[in-house]
């Protein structure tokens, strides 16, 4: 294959596992989200004390989630926009077509 050729697959299967990262993160953080509210809930109505501690450690790991999630958005964006394998196979087509 040429190397429009290969920029093409690499574009498309790395558009693919853009859509993999950012879909499935998502579903990850809201299911871990969810499992977590429903816990807090539970804990919350057994002993009504314990609120404001389970409250603030609850919003921690809310936001523990949540920064993950994000930090896999930004890998995804990063593939996106500065794609580091597009740039080998442009540097590996230039060498082919000096020789």
């Amino acid at each position: 294959m040429d190397l429009i050729a290969h920029l093409a697959q690499v574009q498309g299967l790395t558009a693919i596992a853009i859509g993999l990262i950012i879909g499935l993160g998502a579903l990850g953080a809201c299911i871990g989200i969810g499992v977590m509210g429903s816990k807090f809930l539970e804990a919350a109505a057994r002993q009504p004390e314990l609120m404001p501690l389970l409250q603030g450690r609850m919003f921690l790991l809310a936001g523990l989630i949540d920064a993950a999630f994000l930090i896999g958005v930004a890998l995804a964006m990063y593939f996106a926009v500065g794609n580091p394998l597009i740039t080998v196979l442009q540097t590996a087509g230039k060498a082919a077509a000096g020789h």
